[in-house]
């Protein structure tokens, strides 16, 4: 029996994904899950037929049932739901990883009172809706579960063009530790916690130049993968001791300045 496995006290944990549709870190977490065992509920939105090819691959590969969820975050109903489909035709839930997600850069004067609201809807509120669907089913199951947030390193250190992102990603680092605190309560059990990845996923049109300069920013003097962030995402389903805490997954990037400023200078 696996660590995971152990954990949860089942031979096939079951873990809901959202945002697992895409070539995104999501689906690098949702396969890395079903390697360890895991039975995996897929979410996507537009991305439906991709989460179907995924589902069938890990069935293939791993022998473990894969099933798609689907729906627009945007809809209040959507969260309830997919929980409510993955009990019904897995008949529990272990772990709810909140990887969905938008983002784009917009110039601040640019910014307007509906793009905001749009980025709190899905990164923000959505997850805290799927976190509390998913908390309330793990309250009553005696080996409760494990929900785990994807926020983002820069919220410590933002970057130009993101002025309206980066408010939905910061609410989810408290939304982590309060979640932590409410579900902890009702069952000492669910643990609660968020990875904040940094470079692990360079667009398909960056160039040799740019991935040079990503690598140099960040202090492990490389850029990561999706499977950086499963494997964290890993760390804090095993780990039954950690809960309500934020995991830079970062190569070190919120840390380090890349500013050529070197140790030892003469102080005077």
């Amino acid at each position: 029996m696996s660590k995971l496995q152990e954990v949860f006290d089942c031979p096939e944990p079951v873990a809901l994904v959202t945002g697992s549709g895409s070539r995104r870190v999501g689906r690098a977490i949702a396969i890395h899950l079903a390697s360890l065992g895991c039975r995996i509920a897929l979410h996507a939105n537009t991305s439906v037929d991709q989460a179907k090819d995924l589902a069938k691959q890990i069935n293939d590969k791993y022998s473990k049932q894969a099933i798609v969820t689907q729906g627009s975050l945007c809809d209040e109903g959507t969260p309830e739901r997919l929980v409510d489909e993955t009990v019904t035709k897995l008949e529990r839930i272990d772990i709810l990883v909140n990887s969905a997600a938008i983002w784009q850069p917009t110039p601040l004067e640019k910014i307007t009172a509906g793009e905001i609201r749009e980025y709190f809807e899905i990164n923000s509120i959505a997850s805290f809706l799927c976190a509390k669907a998913a908390g309330l089913r793990m309250v009553a199951q005696a080996r409760g579960g494990s929900i785990i947030n994807i926020g983002d390193w820069a919220t410590v250190r933002p970057y130009l063009d993101h002025a309206a992102y980066f408010p939905s990603k910061g609410a989810v680092e408290t939304m982590t530790r309060s979640l932590a605190v409410e579900l902890g309560h009702r069952n000492p059990r669910i643990r609660v916690n968020c990875i904040q990845p940094g470079p692990v996923l360079l667009g398909e049109d960056a160039t040799d130049e740019f991935a040079q300069k990503m690598a140099t920013s960040t202090l492990a003097g490389k850029v990561g993968t999706p499977e950086h962030v499963a494997h964290a995402t890993q760390f804090l389903c095993e780990n039954d001791f950690v809960t309500g805490t934020c995991l830079p997954v970062d190569g070190g990037r919120s840390i380090f300045a890349p500013d050529g400023i070197q140790a030892g200078l003469n102080s005077g």
